[in-house]
């Protein structure tokens, strides 16, 4: 037997519904739609629970994952949250804290943050900069990166090279050796998580993508060894690597052109941003002792970092 919605609704608990189906022998199926309340609400608090009262750290904040990452955790933990959302377009910042606000109301603070962590000397004098009631750093989204052209060796241009790493690695090492020491200072060796976003690029090297591969190759190990020299702390070290996700990535990779850019998408549903935002918040929001460690997230279409099913148009 399977129950109408009507019929499902009148019944407050799950424990009340099963109840009455068995004394009456009845042979049912619930339908797959009914979701207990109660359990919806004790997951989504649970998570909410962990991270009221944390600072989160996003770079990159301005568009794409990374704004919608600061999203995702107001929605999430409404009530008591601090986010720090860094990126180089401060009005975007700006209107992204506004919107914010706007939606989950004042419990949510927001501080936006001019920054290039492709510049050294900026991402040094980072946390210096905070107001007090921000430098109590527990959360690190290192989100920032970028890729520039399809160029092969040896034609690929010194300045792409150069902002690809100086922005995809060194920018994600320094940022995270800035915020480190705030999370030693803590018991036990310390405390924090740090949320570092490849690509499916680190881990399958294509042609056409040779420096912007190995930047993000270059992401996993740092992530992976800094993972290990860690073990003694409750310091939690992830990798969330997204496949296909439409973001202004391929605008910026294809030098502003919008047409080109639309074209790697044609044909395809690729990830949105919300869908890698999910995951980071996630993470985040498990218990202090379960780490997600290593996560790769493919659309349907997509299988590996140049194997895509694309439909006729």
């Amino acid at each position: 037997m399977l129950l109408p919605a009507a019929a499902r609704l009148r019944y407050k608990s799950f424990s009340q519904l099963f109840k009455t189906l068995t004394k009456s022998n009845a042979r049912f199926i619930l339908a797959p739609l009914f979701t207990p309340p109660s359990i919806t609400r004790t997951m989504s608090s649970a998570v909410a629970k962990r991270l009221e009262g944390k600072t989160v750290v996003i770079t990159g904040a301005s568009s794409g994952i990374g704004r919608s990452t600061a999203f995702e955790f107001a929605r999430t933990a409404p009530k008591n949250l601090k986010l720090v959302l860094t990126a180089r377009r401060i009005d975007t910042l700006k209107q992204i804290a506004a919107d914010i606000v706007a939606e989950v109301g004042e419990g949510v603070r927001v501080l936006p943050v001019q920054l290039d962590v492709s510049n050294p000397e900026e991402v040094k004098t980072f946390v210096g900069k905070l107001p007090e009631e921000f430098g109590d750093i527990n959360v690190l989204v290192n989100n920032a990166g970028l890729v520039k052209g399809l160029a092969r060796a040896p034609e690929i241009a010194e300045e792409d090279i150069n902002i690809m790493f100086n922005t995809n690695v060194t920018g994600l090492i320094n940022m995270t050796q800035a915020i480190l020491p705030i999370f030693k200072k803590r018991p036990e060796g310390g405390a924090g998580d740090i949320i570092n976003v490849g690509s499916i690029a680190g881990r399958e090297p294509y042609p056409g993508g040779s420096i912007y591969c190995a930047t993000k190759a270059a992401v996993r190990s740092f992530t992976d060894a800094l993972r290990k020299e860690l073990i003694a702390t409750r310091i939690r070290v992830m990798e969330i690597d997204p496949g296909q996700v439409e973001t202004e990535f391929s605008v910026v990779r294809f030098y502003g052109d919008k047409a080109k850019a639309d074209a790697v998408y044609a044909g395809c549903e690729p990830l949105t941003p919300d869908d890698i935002a999910e995951v980071v918040v996630f993470v985040a929001g498990r218990r202090e002792n379960v780490v997600i460690a290593d996560t790769l997230i493919f659309p349907s279409h997509q299988a590996g970092a140049g194997i895509l099913h694309k439909k006729s148009t």
